[in-house]
Formats: structure tokens, sequence, C-alpha cells
């Protein structure tokens, strides 16, 4: 192919530029290769420098990886104003350093969505009556998919030996809020009635996602309470999307240059709201806002210090907080947006990957 290359994304085929294509394969064998990089050498590559904003001290691995995306000429995670081939770039991206990390078993399945059934991965464990995490991927409601946070979900059933269902929702613009809550609502009903058929134990069946996946999370466990559904055993929030008409200090301070840049996130709101029948301070897209906190399933509610959305997430945990709802609140100061995604590379999000996983298992140990 001299003009353009394929890549297959969900059931269509999306043409990529060659420059595309190349860009974003060097960009994830960089990656790769970022874990066999001496820390002494990643200094000397960044010039010594150290990034320090609001008394934290970015990681060096995140700083690296971010002196990689500019010098590539990559400013943020949204890749292209066309959302077909801003999903096809991230595809190709996470590809490129995708570890396939071995669990006992993955097989794909459909689940019940609000309009018919949808795609699914199941990743196994083969730990007797295991909880199952229902997961929801991040991407603005816009992109990501199954495939993007693959390895996430592996590492989370290898490691916290636990079964992990990777739902596949629909995505804006061609799908508006609130599509993709209604169709994670449907799928959780659906895990709680299939959880024994899955070798899960149907009492401790918790919700999971990041970014926009920990927003549809949120949303499951408020619903779940509202219409007197079972109640998650917990609600996994990474760095979650909750208010969608605050402007916050972390929006400002992270505008741009930390991997979630604004002009991303007007860019996902524009294509996730514009148009659809709900407002942006509605509590069923901005969770955060919603009159009543409490009743609702335990949270371990993780933020990233140099994060636009931070202050959000740090706001959900105190709401939670003053409404009597549990909440063990994680904040790692020195990781960007994204990070639960980047353990592979090493440093800082690879540690923090193994408390939250440690921590998450903890939780569902005593759920139930």
């Amino acid at each position: 192919m001299t003009a353009a290359e394929q890549i297959s994304v969900g059931p269509s085929a999306v043409k990529l530029s060659v420059k595309d294509t190349v860009t974003n394969k060097i960009a994830g064998l960089t990656l790769r290769g970022m874990p066999y990089i001496p820390h002494g050498l990643k200094r000397l590559a960044l010039g010594g420098r150290a990034v320090v904003i609001d008394g934290n001290t970015l990681d060096t691995t995140m700083q690296l990886m971010l002196a990689g995306q500019k010098a590539m000429g990559i400013d943020g995670l949204v890749a292209d104003d066309d959302p077909v081939l801003s999903r096809a770039q991230l595809e190709v991206l996470a590809a490129g350093y995708r570890q396939q990390i071995p669990v006992p078993g993955v097989s794909e399945l459909t689940v019940d969505g609000a309009h018919g059934p949808r795609a699914a991965r199941h990743y196994r464990t083969d730990e007797p009556d295991a909880p199952l995490l229902v997961f929801f991927h991040g991407g603005g409601h816009v992109i990501g998919s199954i495939d993007s946070h693959d390895d996430l979900c592996r590492e989370i059933c290898r490691t916290g030996r636990v079964h992990v269902l990777s739902v596949d929702y629909r995505l804006a613009p061609e799908h508006k809020a609130p599509a993709g809550a209604e169709d994670a609502y449907a799928a959780y009903l659906w895990a709680v009635e299939h959880a024994a058929g899955l070798g899960a134990d149907p009492k401790r069946i918790a919700v999971g996602g990041d970014s926009a996946g920990a927003n549809l999370s949120a949303l499951v466990a408020l619903r779940a309470r509202d219409e007197d559904a079972p109640r998650p055993a917990l609600q996994l929030l990474f760095y979650p999307v909750t208010d969608y008409v605050g402007h916050t200090r972390s929006k400002t301070l992270f505008a741009h240059g930390f991997f979630l840049t604004q002009h991303d996130i007007d860019w996902f709101t524009g294509h996730f709201l514009d148009g659809s029948e709900l407002a942006a301070d509605d509590p069923r897209v901005s969770p955060l806002l919603a009159d009543d906190h409490s009743g609702l399933a335990p949270a371990l509610l993780i933020t990233a210090g140099f994060d636009p959305l931070r202050d959000e997430g740090r706001s959900y945990a105190d709401a939670l907080r003053r409404a009597g709802t549990p909440v063990d609140f994680r904040e790692y100061g020195s990781l960007v947006h994204g990070f639960a995604n980047f353990f592979p590379l090493g440093g800082g999000s690879a540690t923090a990957m193994a408390e939250i996983i440690s921590a998450l298992r903890a939780h569902l140990a005593h759920a139930g």
C-alpha cells in the first residue's frame, strides 16, 4: 500500500495515511522499550529537568513519554478531528506496545445492551468463586475499545485474581448521551444474572472503568440504587469524569501538555452532548451533580496529580464521603491522566497499578 494502510476497527475498515500509521507504530515501539531504559538515562535524556506543578513532581517515565509525544508532533489524546480516524489511530498506538498478558482464559461473548446485544470480552481467573469486575473503557465516550484496554483488563484479571467482563458500549457521536450509560446499566444487570455461569461469585460483582468508563460506572451505581437493583460490590473509578459544567483549577493547570488536554475534553464533550437529549448539568451524565450520594456502592476512587480531571475526582470522593458512602480515595501525584494503561512502561504507573489492584482485591475479599 503506497498511499494508505487499512486498519480494522470494529465492523469497518478505516484508512490511515502512511504518515499516521508509521508515527503511531514508532510511538508504540518507543513505549515498548521504555521499561528497559535506566532511570539515570531517562533523566539525562530530559536534560536533568524536572516538572513540578502544584507541589507534585512529574514521574520521570511520564515526562519522557510526553517529551516523545511532543517531538513527534502529537498533542493530546485526540489524534484527528474525525472520530473514526481518531479511534483507528488510538488502536494502532495501543497495539504497538500491547503485551498480551497471559490469563487462564479469554472468551468473546455478547451481553445485553439497552437496544440489543453488545460485544464483550471475559477474562477468566482460575481462582474458585472469584469476584467479577464489569469494566467500561475510557475514551471520552467517543474513542477507545475493548482492544485498546485489553492489557489493562488482563493485568487486573491476572494480578487481582478476579474475573473481568469488558463491555463494548455505544459511542458518540453516532450515539449521543445517554446511550453509553444505558448500555452499561443493561450490561451490569446481565452480569448480575449470569455471573455464576461465568464462574464468578454472584454476590461480588463490581463495576469499574477509567475516565469516561469511570463515569459510566458511577452512573451504574447511582441507577442501581435508584431502581432498587442489586448494588455493586464496589465502584472502581480511575480518574472519573464527574462534572461536565465545572471549571476547576486542575483544568486550568493541566490544559496542555499532560496527555489529556482541554482541546480533547472540549472535543469529547461536543461529540457526546451536543444534540443529545441531556444537558451538561444533568446528573445522568454528571454524577457529581446528583442530589443524593448516599446508599451507593463503596468506591475505590483514583486520581492523578497532573490530570485536568483531578479536582472533579476529588470533589466526587468528598461528595460520597459526606453522604456516608465508603470511599478509599487515592491520588497519585506524579502521574497523568490515562496512567492505568501505561503500567507496561514501568515507573510510577506500574507501581501505582500494583497498589491499586491489590486494594481492589482486598476490597472485594470483604464484599458480599
